[in-house]
């Protein structure tokens, strides 16, 4: 059983390290040590995402937005509200990626007019595949006449505020294996189906929906306490956080991170990190203590500005992550709500990994990350 990070703290300074914790390697280890491999053959925390399933996550992506009604639920007012609603969302994520995904959105300013009843449709957990692409298909059909679709990437659908049924804003990923949606002698790879939960959310629903098209999974529970896994902390758990800037393994992942700026520890040693805080570009992003397989620990620091404006704590942020855990079970878990501050640490005595947050300040943080344990078998 894993020790509470309160706990651990205490128990720190009574761990007894072996002589091999306290020489750092001769030269800083490639990230590649610390990069994990999916396990869940879907969305998770692996680095080798399909390049074929989800959209790369960097350039530019062409966005085309319909506005759809229905016979039942017919719009009242205009698109542009709707249009205007979402805009914020383009430079949200050009600043989470530190301008390496840029949003090229066009909106199709007109209703376009579903075929069926809103309430045909089934938009409600648990929505299957094939009625969310016949949704899909019913949309892009309706609006082909009024649109080039292979001039885009990616799809949004807006439906109008009167159809209530469509309740929620699920990401379609296509199955290369059916014959899918296609238009215009293009397959529609890639959309989002907003709901009325956009309404709610606002804007950082496109970035948190938009990061499954890229391959990120969810960080929320699907069962039990919604966010007890990471909180506020990441757009893709609560996409109202108080903290939504993406976590600095995602932003690894999605290539926003170079490797140059992941400090890795990936065997028994020490290494000391001075963290730039993620909000910001440049600098190095996260500390990874690989423990497994598909397992790590990562240490990144966290500032209250840019996306983070409302950060409910700053300092050195610590979670774990493991690959082989299926989105929306708890892939990644943040040790504690509250970000570490200088002096404190956390231990986990099983893992046999230690970070110790030395000093902060304006500039970021430094952190002291050990590892006295090699990895169980099979680890690398």
């Amino acid at each position: 059983m894993r020790t509470s990070p309160l706990i651990a703290a205490a128990l720190a300074g009574c761990l007894a390290f072996p002589a091999t914790a306290s020489a750092s390697p001769a030269r800083p280890p490639s990230a590649h040590g610390c990069a994990l491999k999916g396990a869940t053959g879907w969305t998770d925390e692996g680095h080798d995402t399909d390049p074929v399933r989800f959209r790369r996550a960097t350039g530019t992506h062409r966005v085309l937005t319909l506005f759809a009604d229905f016979p039942d639920a017919r719009a009242t007012g205009p698109t542009a509200p709707y249009a205007a609603h979402l805009a914020p969302a383009a430079d949200w994520l050009r600043e989470a990626s530190y301008g390496r995904a840029r949003l090229e959105v066009t909106p199709l300013h007109r209703w376009i007019r579903m075929p069926a009843p809103s309430a045909s449709y089934g938009f409600r957990r648990g929505l299957t595949f094939e009625a969310h692409e016949r949704y899909l298909r019913d949309a892009v059909t309706a609006a082909e006449p009024y649109a080039d679709f292979s001039r885009y990437d990616m799809v949004y659908v807006v439906p109008a505020r009167e159809a209530s049924e469509i309740s929620f804003s699920p990401a379609y990923l296509f199955d290369p294996a059916t014959p899918g949606v296609t238009a215009d002698g293009t397959r529609v790879r890639w959309a989002v189906t907003f709901g009325q939960d956009m309404w709610r959310w606002g804007h950082k629903v496109v970035a948190h929906e938009t990061g499954h098209l890229f391959g990120l999974p969810d960080l929320y529970a699907f069962t039990g306490e919604t966010h007890r896994h990471v909180g506020g902390w990441d757009v893709m758990g609560d996409i109202a956080g108080t903290a939504p800037q993406y976590l600095g393994w995602h932003s690894w992942k999605l290539g926003w991170t170079r490797d140059d700026q992941v400090a890795c520890l990936g065997a028994p040693g020490r290494r000391t990190v001075r963290l730039t805080p993620v909000e910001r570009p440049g600098g190095t992003k996260i500390a990874v203590v690989r423990t497994g397989r598909t397992r790590a620990y990562v240490a990144e620091s966290r500032r209250a500005e840019g996306n983070d404006e409302g950060a409910p704590s700053t300092g050195v942020l610590i979670y774990e992550v493991d690959s082989a855990t299926p989105t929306g079970e708890g892939p990644v878990r943040v040790v504690r709500a509250r970000a570490h501050a200088p002096g404190e640490s956390f231990t986990d005595p099983v893992a046999g990994v230690r970070v110790d947050v030395v000093a902060g300040g304006g500039r970021g943080d430094v952190v002291r990350v050990v590892r006295w344990r090699g990895a169980s078998a099979g680890a690398v």
